[in-house]
């Protein structure tokens, strides 16, 4: 169950409608390189180093959350609600661009309004997770992937043999390299005039690449699955299940996304529907919904459908939860003692209040849904990639190097998307991500190093740690 909500949470409507759209028609069957990068890297590699490593861990520090996980290893009440606030507002722009991925293909699917769309998905979530909680999401999270990977593997069969094959579909995509994947064959130019940088097309590719397989690495809703965990033995089975589960899904995706260029020959006529009449230029985001709307059977256009639906249900729950509990739980919690049921009620709040900030985005219908993720995953990945890795297996990693980590993210981050604008996001996003792996080590090894008493609870044995109270850390003590 845990393997499976990972990879649910890894892959919802902003795959399956802005990625495979948008990248699907810029970079053609070279999105493969991100599918290799998600399973190896996201999934295989993500288990592998760190699922065994973060359970031991977080439950010699009692740690329930990253927020907490952060804080109790570097016994830093104030880096425990620096995480929580910045885990709640940059996981809104994601929560965001899942709603409107969904809303594009009821849309287009049902005929609905794009608001009307958008005003039930808001409704439908906030219900199901204000009365479920975690139990329903890990439960209903297993069943979808069951959904999920038998609905994948339709689509891509159905759609390959409408042009010869999958053998035939995938030689025609490989044959006109500057037809199927224009994005490789030119520059964008970032930032206004004078601070302009020239990114080539393989360099933005690159950089998707490195944002959605490392990026997992650090985002509190993905990590969250290793802390149920029951021991580390369950780790080899979960990767296997993860791994296989992360190479169709992704696959499915980017695949589907290439094949419209043999469905879409002549786009000056084909993309009419999809134009937008004020500005004359296409809305990829619509690409993958008007695709699958017309160039299948209807039936299978209601199983894609139902596929998306529970991809995207999966994630927005764990990113709803994982917000509302960062702020019920690392804010209020540590401010102030609260019993269980006001923590619930509390969280049930955040639960609402989160899903209706993420609606007032939707509804502004931002330029692109892949920049709403990226951007979400290159903020939270700065900030937290380094600090809890080095945080896991490195004790010379104080805490004034994790503070100046999160930092150097954080101002990165905004630096850049403001500097270089949209298209700019994708490089924005993996420099953010990377910056932080060269601060963190190079403050620790210059600033006092962490006390001996916190090491030994966060990388001694369990069992020298076992009452509730040792393993609560000093300024939670006091």
């Amino acid at each position: 169950m845990s393997a499976l909500a990972y990879g649910t949470t890894y892959f919802s409507a902003v795959l399956f409608i802005g990625y495979a759209g948008k990248l699907g028609w810029g970079f053609g069957i070279h999105t493969m390189w991100i599918v290799l990068g998600n399973t190896l890297i996201g999934t295989i590699l993500a288990w592998k180093l760190l699922a065994g490593r973060t359970r031991e861990m977080t439950t010699r520090l009692n740690a329930l959350t990253m927020p907490q996980f952060l804080g109790a290893r570097y016994s830093s009440p104030t880096m425990q609600i620096v995480s929580a606030v910045v885990v709640f507002v940059f996981l809104v722009p994601y929560s965001a661009s899942v709603y409107m991925g969904l809303s594009y293909l009821f849309e287009k699917a049902l005929g609905l309004q794009y608001n009307q769309a958008l005003f039930f998905l808001a409704g439908l979530t906030g219900v199901y997770l204000i009365m479920g909680g975690y139990f329903a999401v890990a439960l209903s999270d297993f069943i979808r992937g069951i959904v999920e990977f038998a609905g994948v593997l339709l689509m891509v069969f159905l759609l390959a043999q409408a042009k010869g094959g999958f053998i035939q579909t995938t030689g025609a995509l490989l044959s006109e390299p500057e037809r199927m994947a224009p994005g490789l064959f030119k520059s964008t130019a970032l930032g206004p005039p004078g601070w302009q940088v020239l990114a080539p097309g393989w360099l933005v590719l690159f950089s998707l690449v490195l944002i959605t397989s490392f990026g997992p690495w650090a985002l509190p809703q993905m990590v969250q699955k290793f802390y149920s965990l029951r021991s580390k033995s369950d780790v080899t089975r979960a990767l296997t299940i993860a791994g296989v589960f992360s190479l169709f899904m992704a696959f499915g995706a980017y695949y589907t996304g290439a094949l419209t260029h043999l469905f879409y020959t002549n786009p000056a006529v084909d993309f009419a529907p999809i134009t937008n009449l004020a500005t004359q230029k296409p809305n990829l985001d619509l690409l993958m919904p008007h695709f699958i709307t017309t160039q299948v059977p209807y039936w299978l256009v209601m199983v894609i459908l139902l596929l998306v639906f529970s991809a995207s249900m999966s994630s927005l729950s764990s990113l709803v939860l994982v917000s509302s509990s960062a702020v019920a739980l690392d804010v209020f919690g540590y401010s102030r003692k609260m019993d269980q049921r006001n923590t619930v009620r509390l969280m049930r709040l955040l639960c609402g209040v989160f899903v209706a900030v993420s609606l007032v985005i939707a509804l502004n219908q931002p330029d692109v849904i892949v920049n709403l993720m990226v951007m979400s995953w290159g903020t939270l990945a700065g900030v937290f990639l380094a600090p809890y890795v080095f945080g896991l297996f490195w004790k010379g990693t104080t805490k004034a190097g994790a503070f100046a980590g999160i930092a150097a993210g954080l101002t990165c981050a905004i630096a850049l998307f403001l500097l270089w604008g949209k298209d700019g996001i994708p490089l924005a996003g993996a420099i953010t991500m990377f910056l932080p792996l060269v601060v963190v080590p190079a403050v620790s090894l210059v600033t006092r190093p962490v006390q001996p008493d916190i090491l030994n609870r966060a990388f001694g044995s369990v069992e020298e740690t076992s009452t509730r109270q040792d393993r609560l850390p000093q300024w939670k003590k006091r």
